[in-house]
């Protein structure tokens, strides 16, 4: 346990003169109301629960003070541990971040389109583990399948180009996410494959990774993100600015279909995002499986059951003061 805000327990300090003062100003305004030669026989007499509850009133309302005054310092645990049960698939986005993926057919250009196809993703598949990995002459993974999709999404954000040589190697791109999922313990395990060209670099073959993909029992969807024809693709010269050249579009639909079929999958050309949207469409209807994950939270605030606590008793004090303790004074 630690405290984010530990100066907050000086105020524990303002009880026990709360307490000296209360106590001070009701010997000072006692006064008797009746008068016995002798109190002898008085002190036999009980005071009953009510009498007990009256003096036990200012104790309450102290303890509720000190339970406020530690929620406001502000408790929190590290390192906890959280495991929660819940019904998913296990999908790894392969992400093409090759320089091709500047091309500006897809607005504002390929990579920033898909980045925010892959974010809108991981926001609607609530209950799946997710994985990215991106590629273009090598492939290396941004984060395993998880179920923390602020992970995720964070790492999708901060995603970019040039973490890895130029080139196109999508089989590297599969077999990198094939990797992550094959000791998976789902019962449904996905890929979906973004691309915007052709392989031409690479130990491992396309075909030959989707072929992997088919033993472990791996769907793949291969989305081509691309336009039409030609694109535009931006060159910042130093002299004479940016300028545009027209690059023509060069995607192995052939080959990206039948690296789907071969593992029950299938193949989209995603010229906007409507394409992608059937994806998804797709990808819901696959069947779940329930599993257990154990992850750390850093921080976890811990306030709540005090503040709850203090709150709760003071509450009760004052009801208690205005009802069945309340003193008429005529």
């Amino acid at each position: 346990m630690i405290w984010l805000n530990p100066e907050w327990f000086l105020a524990l300090l303002i009880i026990p003169v709360l307490i000296l003062i209360e106590w001070l100003w009701s010997r000072q305004r006692r006064s008797p109301s009746l008068l016995f030669s002798r109190t002898t026989t008085l002190k036999e007499v009980s005071g009953g629960i009510r009498v007990f509850a009256a003096r036990a009133l200012p104790v309450l309302k102290y303890v509720a003070l000190a339970l406020v005054i530690v929620a406001m310092a502000r408790p929190q645990e590290e390192n906890v541990r959280i495991e929660r049960s819940v019904e998913g698939i296990d999908i790894v986005l392969a992400i093409d971040i090759s320089s091709s993926m500047l091309a500006e057919d897809l607005q504002p250009n390929r990579f920033l389109a898909v980045k925010e196809v892959a974010q809108n993703f991981v926001r609607r598949r609530a209950n799946d583990r997710i994985g990215v990995v991106v590629f273009a002459r090598e492939s290396i993974t941004l984060v395993p399948p998880t179920l923390d999709h602020r992970l995720v999404q964070n790492q999708i954000d901060m995603m970019d180009m040039g973490i890895v040589r130029d080139g196109t190697a999508i089989g590297m791109g599969v077999a990198t996410a094939v990797n992550r999922l094959r000791d998976s313990s789902a019962a449904s395990r996905v890929i979906v494959l973004l691309t915007d060209g052709e392989n031409n670099a690479g130990e491992i073959d396309p075909l030959t990774s989707a072929e992997i993909a088919r033993t472990l029992g791996i769907r793949l969807y291969t989305i081509g993100a691309s336009g039409e024809e030609a694109a535009p693709y931006p060159i910042d010269d130093p002299i004479f600015g940016r300028r545009y050249l027209t690059i023509p579009i060069e995607i192995d639909e052939t080959m990206l279909t039948t690296m789907a079929e071969k593992t029950g999958g299938r193949y989209f050309r995603a010229r906007d995002t409507r394409e992608l949207s059937q994806v998804y469409s797709d990808i819901d209807q696959l069947e779940t499986t329930e599993f257990e994950e154990e992850f750390f939270v850093d921080v976890v605030d811990r306030y709540q059951r005090f503040l709850a606590s203090g709150l709760g008793l003071l509450f009760l004090a004052l009801m208690l003061e205005q009802s069945w303790l309340r003193r008429d004074i005529g």
